[in-house]
């Protein structure tokens, strides 16, 4: 593998087209903080799977435009050039277009805001990187703060409708809890899903091309994103959370994101820092309840934004912990996701 990646690396440094390629591919990678071409391949197959199975082709072609605008901002910007090879300006460039596909009727005016939000990210990822640098990096703020301004905007917009936003279907979708216990397959649907969601999609088969793609450039990282899931729904189901939530990995893919940002890339993974990211990720799953509850007069979902909050809090007693070296790559993972 080593030996495939090196030898990708010598292309791609005598190719331009090759080196823009392996940004693009990198960028899709960063969403779950892996720097590594090889899995942003498997992870666009999984968007691309599971946009199919969805029947919403259009959304991965979305996620690809976007990302290379992003890119192609980012060079146009002048921005670090490390951090540009290592993905760290595409990777919120994609979320924001897979999201606007998603929520968003498809029609013309569909792609100026897929354009230009994949755009923008990159101005707010600069923006934000400068404001959080001392406790970590913007994460995916820029696609939380891009897609919300986007969203919300539809609603003045009569030539934009949002034919998928979370109106009675995310955000109300609460029930009285009928305490019933988890069946097993549910189980395994929620975790699954809540990996797969990460990237907004609903499909196990999307998830394990997600967790090769993990499990091919860490094995750590995989194996957080799989006890992420499984502790979200195990959380979500005790505190009695409504049942399609959960199976639908919507209560999950935040702190997937929590726990593979706190246990592989910020701390180095010690049994302290596993108990620590437990935590968090338990605390990730409440505040993914509480968004949802306090967005739904805005009729807008919560994306990753409990990720962010619960992950910046936790990074700030960092001095507790011995965190992992942070090159300028990862430092935007910290300014990644």
């Amino acid at each position: 593998m080593e030996k495939i990646l090196s030898k990708w690396e010598s292309l791609s440094a005598w190719s331009s087209v090759l080196r823009f390629l392996d940004i693009n591919l990198r960028s899709i990678g960063q969403v779950m903080f892996q720097n590594n071409p090889l899995t942003g391949l498997l992870f666009l197959a999984a968007i691309a799977w599971g946009s199919y199975a969805a029947c919403v082709p259009q959304v991965a072609i979305a996620g690809v435009v976007a990302v290379v605008v992003a890119n192609l901002t980012a060079q146009w910007l002048h921005v670090d050039t490390e951090a540009l090879h290592a993905g760290l300006y595409g990777f919120n460039g994609i979320l924001v277009g897979l999201a606007l596909a998603t929520f968003l009727a498809p029609g013309p005016l569909l792609w100026v805001y897929v354009i230009l939000g994949g755009a923008v990210s990159v101005v707010v990822m600069l923006g934000t990187t400068n404001v959080v640098k001392p406790w970590g990096g913007a994460l995916t703020f820029p696609f939380v703060l891009t897609t919300w301004l986007l969203l919300l905007a539809t609603y003045g917009f009569s030539g934009l409708a949002g034919a998928a936003l979370p109106t009675g279907n995310i955000v109300t979708a609460f029930q009285p809890y009928q305490g019933n216990p988890l069946q097993l397959i549910d189980l395994v649907q929620g975790v699954f899903l809540s990996i797969s969601q990460v990237f907004l999609k609903a499909s196990s088969i999307a998830a394990l091309l997600l967790l090769v793609g993990l499990a091919v450039s860490s094995l750590s990282a995989a194996a957080f994103a799989l006890g992420g899931a499984i502790l979200a729904v195990l959380t979500a189901h005790l505190f009695g959370a409504e049942s399609d939530l959960i199976t639908g990995g919507l209560l999950g893919f935040s702190p997937v994101l929590t726990a593979i940002a706190l246990g592989t890339v910020f701390y180095q993974p010690k049994w302290r820092v596993v108990a620590y990211t437990i935590v968090a990720t338990v605390f990730t799953v409440i505040v993914q309840s509480a968004l949802n509850v306090a967005l739904t007069p805005f009729a807008i979902p919560a994306l990753t934004a409990p990720f962010v909050l619960v992950t910046w809090i936790f990074l700030l007693p960092r001095r507790c912990f011995e965190p992992t070296s942070i090159g300028a790559g990862d430092a935007a993972t910290a300014g990644t996701t």
